[in-house]
């Protein structure tokens, strides 16, 4: 099998779906051999800031000179983004390799895997393969029951900010969306979050783990990533590496911060006067909303705004828009993805339909602010 006909495997409708539980992804890594249990993993669940964290985790450890992997989602333009060691995608080559074995594994054995199971089990393979020192593991949806989990240990687990997302999923409300999260903490492994919610504390007392709660504030001065949350996900990132590796010089810390890359989070490119940014829940777009106004409270908004029908839609345009600003409304090319007419019936103010970034008319003082799916933002950035 090549790369494209992995890519088709994976997006196939026999396993482009979720399921979640532990049962088929621990019977494949059983007849692999079970890589995972090789590996030393910081585990990362959370509703917003999950993949700052992993990454500022990879680049810190990878400047102290240990060799990371990095199992990440979801990807902007290639699945091999997902899975990476010291910052290197793995190869298209090996990608299809080790789809290939797990499909055919799984096929023969009867196991019926998803989407995300295949992945998982790819990057465990390819981790153990490779002898990573360490793994910075993101959770895929929710924890207790999400395939990272199948890990029978920890480093650290790390919980970040929680908010309401994937509640047909996870529960219709925090504290129910919490304990999902929670189930990544495993026995006498410590766990780091800046939130007390009874339902953290209630796994960390059942499995003996030390629970560090952290101040969500944090100097971000040496971070290249912007963003005021950011404040939050890098008290979290340096509590769990001073737990886990105290030995690391601050130098070293300071001259990692410098390097570590998220597309597409807040991110700033000064030449186009453009800012990206995934942020596709309502949490996420107040932290948005919150930093545009933070960085740039002179300029002007243009706004390029897509997301899929599923999302609180309504909610996320109030926080996000305000009258004055230049909205477009795009319609990507996902089932899901919401209609122009649909987006428009939900926003207090008047929008126009998005074609290009190309065609979008000169403005001075002007910010153009592309956000919403990852879907959208794929699409968006290759035209």
């Amino acid at each position: 099998m090549d790369y494209k006909k992995a890519i088709k495997t994976l997006t196939s409708q026999g396993k482009f779906y979720i399921n979640l539980g532990l049962e088929r992804i621990s019977a494949i890594l059983e007849l692999l051999g079970n890589p995972q249990d090789s590996l030393k993993c910081f585990h990362i669940a959370g509703t917003n800031g999950k993949g700052s964290v992993c990454a500022i985790l990879a680049a810190v450890l990878k400047e102290y000179g240990l060799t990371v992997g990095l199992y990440t989602s979801p990807h902007i333009f290639e699945y091999t983004e997902r899975i990476k060691i010291n910052g290197q995608d793995i190869s298209k080559d090996d990608f299809a390799g080790y789809v290939t074995e797990i499909c055919s594994l799984a096929d023969k054995n009867n196991i019926h895997l998803t989407e995300f199971e295949i992945l998982t089990a790819t990057a465990f393979k390819y981790f153990a393969d490779k002898k990573v020192d360490v793994v910075i593991l993101e959770t895929g949806l929710g924890g207790r029951f999400d395939a990272t989990n199948v890990i029978k240990k920890n480093l650290c687990a790390i919980i970040t900010h929680i908010d309401l997302d994937h509640t047909e999923r996870l529960g219709s409300t925090k504290d129910k969306i919490a304990f999902e999260k929670a189930g990544i903490i495993k026995e006498n492994c410590p766990v780091v979050t800046s939130e007390g919610y009874e339902a953290i504390k209630d796994a960390a007392d059942e499995k003996n783990s030390l629970l560090l709660f952290t101040a969500p504030f944090a100097d971000t001065t040496n971070l290249s990533l912007k963003g005021i949350y950011q404040q939050e996900n890098l008290a979290l990132a340096l509590a769990a590496l001073k737990l886990v590796y105290p030995e690391i010089p601050q130098s070293v810390v300071d001259e990692g911060l410098k390097k570590v890359q998220h597309p597409c989070r807040f991110q700033v490119i000064e030449d186009e006067n453009l800012i990206i940014d995934g942020a596709h829940n309502p949490n996420g777009i107040a932290g948005l909303r919150e930093s545009l106004d933070f960085y740039y409270p002179d300029k002007f908004r243009r706004f390029v705004f897509g997301c899929l029908k599923n999302k609180d839609y309504k909610k996320m345009m109030e926080i996000l828009f305000q009258k004055g600003d230049e909205i477009y409304f795009y319609h990507f090319n996902n089932k899901n993805s919401c209609t122009f007419e649909e987006l428009q019936s939900a926003c207090p103010y008047t929008a126009k339909e998005f074609k290009s970034l190309k065609e979008l008319p000169p403005a001075e003082n002007t910010m153009t602010i592309v956000c919403g799916s990852f879907y959208m933002l794929a699409e968006v950035l290759k035209k």
